[in-house]
């Protein structure tokens, strides 16, 4: 079987690699890991990076390990940040990590997930500034990017996020000594906290462990991918839905989707060749490659019924879409377009026209009349032709959603406060 190095490398994963003694590591029986902070109750999309590589060390025999920062996380990493990160609660962070326990148990097949308040939290401060501290010199740490640039911020760095490299430098020397694991992997941003733990081991042991980063994904706008208008694009689905999720990949650029097809799926490097011939010539199906993109990512994340589920919601909220709107299609749809709340009441047997301009949809009932005349007014996605259309109980989708629309585009969606009976 081919070397998982080299394979990452291929696809894109290799921004820095400590040694390439690694690549002979990299044949069998490899132990890897990657540690993610539980500063939320939910990974996000840029996190994926790291859960593919590790699903890769998985697909070619070796192990995979996950640690969660539960001690780290009391402190907070300052690679990347501009700002020192609040404080969360034991209890938050409980919270955070048993949710991100199973949000990598049900990406991954088999992994090794761990948490380093196991062995931090029992630690004393002076045998742990005797027996850790010693080993550091301040002027390498100095030295790191992360603190550096931190360091000649107007902001500055505290003392405690400046300890965070010598935390993580112990993870990976326990994580060897105790697990066998001699790989972490981790964004660019992290090279110097890997180099910390590789140092440090090398004193206390006189053994050579490795490192490897891959680059962070950033869209070819420079943004930072797995950002919207709306915030992060999070992989629980109770905040972001598969909908939302699927959508967020299904519009990135065609500069960006080549990148994403190697980095974020499980696709034949040869099918994201052909996808990429056909974007550079010009001879392709308009998002054709995010499509296979946005199916892949979602089914990895939220599985085939998250899948489904996507799919459906987006067949349903396409501009004149018939026959496909149903209570679990308008709930997804409710995220993402002008809603309102109105009684029973306010909707049965009301004139069309009437709700119409009492939702907000339109600005007037005259303006509703003409809308129909023009052929432009919607009901459930159906068109509306006659102008003294009353509401009945049988428009009313699932007994509590109706859905008005003026043109193709202009929707909003009534939630009806009490199901009808």
């Amino acid at each position: 079987m081919e070397n998982v190095i080299d394979f990452l490398e291929k696809r894109g994963f290799v921004d820095n690699m400590t040694s390439d003694e690694l690549k002979k590591k990299g044949e069998k029986g490899l132990k890897g890991y990657i540690g993610f902070d539980p500063t939320a109750d939910s990974l996000h999309l840029g996190n994926l990076v790291g859960i593919v590589a590790l699903s890769w060390l998985e697909r070619f025999g070796h192990t995979a390990v996950a640690l969660l920062g539960g001690a780290t996380g009391k402190i907070g990493d300052p690679s990347g940040k501009s700002h020192e990160r609040p404080l969360l609660t034991k209890e938050e962070l409980a919270k955070n990590v048993a949710s991100i326990q199973k949000q990598l148990e049900r990406c991954l097949k088999n992994p090794v997930v761990m948490n380093n308040d196991d062995w931090l939290g029992s630690f004393q401060l002076i045998d742990f500034l005797r027996d850790v501290g010693k080993h550091f010199r301040v002027g390498p740490m100095m030295g790191k990017e992360s603190v550096r640039s931190r360091f000649e911020s107007e902001e500055g760095i505290s003392f405690t996020e400046f300890s965070y490299q010598l935390l993580q430098g112990y993870d990976f020397y326990h994580l060897y000594t105790k697990e066998g694991v001699s790989l972490q992997m981790g964004g660019s941003d992290q090279w110097g906290n890997i180099t910390a733990g590789i140092e440090f081991t090398r004193k206390l042991t006189g053994k050579s462990i490795y490192g490897l980063t891959f680059p962070l994904l950033t869209r070819s706008d420079g943004a930072k991918f797995g950002k919207s208008e709306e915030g992060a694009i999070w992989l629980d689905p109770e905040k972001t839905s598969p909908y939302q999720f699927y959508q967020y990949l299904v519009r990135v650029s065609d500069q960006d989707v080549i990148q994403l097809l190697r980095m974020l799926t499980f696709i034949d490097l040869q099918e994201i060749k052909e996808y990429a011939d056909a974007i550079e010539s010009g001879n392709f199906t308009p998002f054709a490659a995010q499509k296979r993109l946005a199916e892949e990512v979602t089914r990895f994340v939220h599985g085939e019924e998250g899948l489904r589920v996507a799919l459906k919601v987006t067949e349903g909220a396409a501009p004149g879409a018939k026959g496909s709107l149903d209570p679990e299609v308008l709930k997804e749809i409710a995220r993402d377009m002008p809603s309102i709340s109105m009684t029973i009441e306010e909707v049965l047997d009301q004139n069309y026209a009437s709700l119409a301009a009492k939702s907000g949809l339109l600005s007037s009932k005259g303006e509703a009349v003409r809308l129909i005349k023009n052929g432009g007014a919607y009901l459930n996605n159906e068109k509306v032709e006659d102008q003294t259309l009353m509401i009945g109980s049988k428009d009313i989708i699932g007994r509590k959603y109706l859905l008005l629309g003026a043109g193709k585009k202009k929707k909003i969606l009534i939630k009806i406060e009490k199901e009808l009976a």
